[in-house]
């Protein structure tokens, strides 16, 4: 049976309660997913030192046992995006033929990069090369001696690598098959459409409501991962800007005033909130940008972009298919597991919402430029970040890393206090601070969106009064894995969410390419 066949475009409608507080949603899919989240909730307060035990066990044994698991997946995604975009269907059209972008390039890419990399990107950008510069097995395994200059650009490179092409291509899957058979061929927009060629009419029965409650959980724990790094970081920057203490209680009050305002913006829609703040958001990244390539030193930045670039080019295929076979050293499921494990649980969400702003593109640009732009604005970021703390380590009046080491939040602020640039270095805190939360405002109400819209079996325009349900859940959850164990409470909610959607997405590549050839038989 073909797609064009087996599909009836009013029956997933049907499906969607008329009346009642579930009027525009279906039923039992809304009730389902809000049990799945209580539950949660109630097992973690009821008991919060066993639930951070549980958290802590589902961790060890995810990164013990399956890290070779999450590097293959990985892997296999980056070379099925990277062939889809070099195949004979790249000329395919994300909707009809006739059908254009609704969004201009800038608006495009600045909606992709809030809603892909948001403020984790900020938090990790000086952090994670803070720590890697201090050890990690690729030194190890050269034999490069620790906080030294090379030490340095090994680090660059491992962030890099975590924030690359590997983790864009789990998007591009996600967003591609949603796109394509939503807009080439009327499916609902929801991820139960994706698998429409392996299991046809069955997507709105058992099959197809089990992925999209997967989708869902991944994509409350994967913001709640977010959300709960961001607030981190905006606590200790609001208590060097302001005295605020650093405490969970006020990090709880932060997540709240933020989650009010994003559910606010998810109401009011893609077009107005969330297109607006995305910009707002990439003006400000640029200014802040412009700001360490000219207050830093400017040459030496530049060319540890063009190094970066380098690096990563010539090492990102063996990095990605290395897998740690030494016994105790936990360095890659902590790291390399945890970010696949990340990114993995954000595809639902960050997927269906670029697939949501991408209609009407091409099936090759539309891969080539997540494959490429984002990566390269990243490594941009990076080099200018990252670059100005390892200048002020190792040739300046040091201090980064004690201060990482005490807390990665405070890795950007200790940065601009190091680069000794006075009042415009408490300026551009306070702007660091204002955009933390900006993005933080930009994944959760990009999140919100996407669960209301599965619930909605697909209508882009779900009802207001679960929006503003599901914007409160989200800032509901963060908080709760705060409480229940900081970090590690929150990096588990991660890698557990991502395990049983990895199966997902590979169901997803075999349905993609068996469409693909549908569309295009071979002659």
């Amino acid at each position: 049976m073909s797609l064009e066949q087996g599909f009836d475009g009013h029956y997933p409608y049907n499906a969607v309660a008329r009346a009642g507080l579930l009027k525009g949603v279906h039923a039992r899919m809304s009730i389902a997913s809000k049990l799945m989240v209580i539950a949660f909730v109630l097992f973690t307060v009821a008991n919060v030192e066993f639930a951070s035990g549980v958290f802590d066990g589902i961790k060890l044994w995810i990164t013990s046992t399956l890290s070779w698991y999450y590097i293959l997946m990985i892997s296999i995604f980056l070379l099925f995006s990277i062939w889809l975009a070099f195949s004979r269907y790249g000329h395919i059209r994300l909707g009809k033929d006739s059908d254009r972008p609704e969004f201009g390039n800038f608006s495009w890419f600045a909606m992709l990069f809030s809603a892909g990399m948001g403020n984790g990107v900020l938090f990790w950008s000086i952090a994670e090369p803070m720590y890697h510069l201090q050890g990690n097995p690729f030194i190890e395994m050269a034999g490069t001696e620790a906080n030294s200059a090379l030490a340095a650009s090994t680090a660059m490179l491992i962030t890099a690598f975590h924030w690359g092409v590997h983790g864009w291509a789990v998007y591009v899957i996600v967003a591609l098959s949603l796109a394509f058979f939503a807009y080439r061929k009327g499916l609902p927009l929801s991820m139960r459409s994706t698998l429409y060629p392996l299991i046809g009419d069955r997507i709105y029965g058992f099959w197809g409501h089990a992925v999209d409650l997967l989708a869902i959980f991944g994509t409350i724990f994967g913001v709640a991962t977010t959300l709960g790094l961001g607030v981190q970081q905006m606590n200790t920057g609001l208590n060097l800007l302001t005295g605020i203490a650093y405490s969970t209680t006020n990090q709880i009050i932060l997540i709240a005033v933020v989650t009010g305002i994003a559910t606010l913006s998810a109401v009011s829609g893609v077009t107005k909130g969330i297109r607006i703040i995305s910009e707002l958001n990439m003006w400000l990244t640029f200014a802040i940008l412009a700001f360490f390539l000219f207050a830093g030193p400017t040459v030496y930045l530049l060319g540890q972009y063009v190094n970066l670039i380098g690096n990563y080019v010539q090492n990102f295929v063996p990095m990605g298919l290395w897998v740690d076979e030494e016994a105790g050293r936990d360095w890659q499921g902590w790291w390399t597991v945890f970010y696949w494990g990340w990114w993995i649980a954000w595809s639902p969400f960050v997927g269906l919402f670029i697939a949501r702003v991408s209609k009407g593109r091409t099936l090759r640009e539309f891969v080539v430029s997540l494959l490429i732009v984002p990566p390269l604005v990243t490594m941009f970021l990076l080099a200018m970040f990252g670059g100005n703390a390892v200048s002020i380590e190792l040739q300046g009046a040091g201090g980064i890393i004690e201060a990482v080491n005490e807390s990665p939040t405070l890795a950007l602020y200790a940065t601009l206090e190091g680069m000794d640039v006075g009042l415009w270095g408490t300026a551009f805190a306070a702007i660091v601070t204002f955009l933390i939360a900006s993005y933080f405002i930009t994944s959760s109400d990009s999140g919100t969106l996407v669960i209301c819209t599965m619930l909605a079996m697909g209508s882009q325009h779900p009802p207001h009064l679960v929006r503003v349900f599901w914007g409160v859940t989200e800032g509901v959850v963060a908080s709760v894995l705060l409480v229940a164990g900081g970090l590690v409470a929150l990096q588990t909610a991660s890698i557990a969410a991502a395990l049983p959607f990895s199966f997902v997405i590979l169901l997803m590549m075999i349905s993609l390419y068996r469409a693909l050839k549908e569309e295009m038989p071979t002659r």
